[in-house]
């Protein structure tokens, strides 16, 4: 233990946190099933290191669909409102990441994917409702960041080609035939150097599309710009509130650390924490770069997929639009690998060899029906804004905020100090508490502008 708090403090800059990750008590339990048992026998160790880790989080969370968003949450909630939750959610969402990283092997055994980490700790409803909120983080992930994709896409095809006939939905298809190839490679360790890539994509992205928007907003009539709310009445400017706040939630999703600290090799908690510290730097400086220079240079008339206020110089746009659509390409394979998971666990018997005949058809059928339903609900109903604020209400805030809060404090991982032991209660169940709430809104909000958009558009609508 002696050692393990020494290591802890190497990384962590904060010491109330290093007290609460590090300085606890163990308890062992003798409940985790048998098949997870069977699971966590045939993986091999982790061999990623923690600048792996860093990629692999990075890619997860901070990707151009996340980023895009940001600025018209801000709008959406106004100055004092919108800068104090996205710093909020910062701050919760690195705090939660570290918690869930400290339950690595909390009771002496390996969980090495979020649901059986849940199931270790909640029992039997743990592991369906963290499989629930995944499943929807996931799809909902995916079809957020085929519509972004596509979006990219079609603006590059468009800038070459003006008067061309490629439509959105066309672009989406495109997208979609390039991940069902990707998808056939076996786990998320064998994505580490696309991961690797996408995350220096996410910096050109994040610096691309700073630049040129804080350069176009200097282009623009500063007495043009407004900052009230779009919105004819204070009604629906209350949803399009919690429409932001769903957006947000969004923009930090991150349902897949204990899969990623799988992939890491011992020890584990040490590197996952490092990895956490490096992806969040990123993240801390790109997101509130974007959020803050986005709403200020368009005020609230800036767009959901804020690459489409951008207006010159040309060049720099079309550099934005391609770095988004390769680093959504890591995003999305590491968001549809707890599905297959869940295919793989139950349908294919031979799981040790991922290159027999057998595996790779079946694998290939499956990934095919995935894409295709994924493809298919992105070209449908291509609302990008209200698709991210949803999947962020309904699949990313029980995962990222409630679930690690309530977890540490579920598996007895509490300072030895009375004092502090209150303290991270207090904070713990704050953070679950308000973003319960945040849920709820976020979802109303996105759920009431979908049921808007779907009766102003067509299916197959070419936005």
């Amino acid at each position: 233990m002696g050692s393990e708090n020494i290591e802890a403090s190497q990384i962590l800059p904060n010491t109330t946190i290093k007290v609460i990750l590090d300085n606890t008590s163990l308890s062992f339990h003798d409940d985790q099933t048998q098949e997870q048992q069977e699971e966590s026998s045939r993986r091999s160790s982790g061999k990623g290191t923690w600048k792996h880790a860093a990629f692999h989080i990075a890619t997860t969370i901070a990707t151009p669909a996340a980023y895009a968003p940001l600025p018209y949450a801000v709008a959406s909630l106004g100055w004092p409102l919108g800068v104090s939750s996205l710093i909020a959610a910062t701050l919760a969402t690195w705090y939660s990441s570290l918690l869930i990283a400290s339950l690595w092997e909390w009771n002496g055994k390996k969980h090495v994917t979020y649901r059986h980490l849940a199931q270790s700790i909640f029992g039997f409803w743990g592991y369906w409702c963290t499989a629930f909120f995944q499943q929807v983080a996931s799809l909902g992930n995916n079809i957020a960041v085929q519509i972004a994709a596509g979006i990219s896409l079609k603006a590059v095809y468009k800038h070459f080609h003006p008067d061309g006939s490629l439509t959105l939905q066309h672009a989406i298809i495109l997208f979609g035939a390039f991940q069902l190839l990707l998808s056939q490679l076996p786990d998320i360790h064998s994505l580490r150097w696309l991961n690797a890539a996408c995350t220096f994509s996410t910096i050109g992205f994040a610096a691309t599309t700073i630049g040129v928007t804080i350069y176009n907003g200097k282009k623009i009539d500063r007495k043009l710009i407004s900052y009230s709310s779009p919105e004819s009445s204070s009604f629906l400017h209350i949803f399009q509130a919690f429409n932001g706040l769903g957006a947000i939630a969004f923009s930090f999703g991150d349902a897949m650390l204990p899969e990623i600290q799988d992939t890491i090799r011992e020890p584990a908690k040490k590197n996952t924490y490092k990895g956490v510290l490096g992806a969040y730097s990123i993240i801390m400086v790109s997101y509130w770069l974007l959020a803050f220079s986005g709403y200020w240079a368009f005020g609230s008339g800036v767009q959901s997929y804020i690459v489409n206020s951008l207006t010159t110089p040309k060049w720099t746009i079309v550099m934005a639009n391609l770095l988004a659509v390769f680093q959504m390409s890591g995003c999305y394979q590491i968001y549809c690998r707890p599905t297959y998971a869940c295919f793989e666990d139950r349908l294919l018997p031979d799981k040790t060899n991922n290159f027999s005949f057998r595996y790779c058809r079946d694998r290939l059928i499956f990934t095919s029906i995935y894409i295709v339903l994924i493809t298919l609900v992105a070209a449908a109903m291509p609302f990008f804004g209200n698709f991210v604020s949803v999947c962020g209400a309904v699949g990313f805030t029980p995962l990222d905020f409630v679930v690690p809060a309530l977890a540490f404090i579920k598996a007895g991982k509490m300072p030895k100090d009375r004092k502090l032991c209150i303290m991270v209660k207090i904070v713990n169940y704050g953070i679950a508490a308000w973003f319960s709430v945040v849920a709820v809104l976020g979802c109303i909000g996105a759920i009431r502008f979908i049921t808007l958009d779907i009766k102003q558009y067509k299916f197959f609508y070419d936005m």
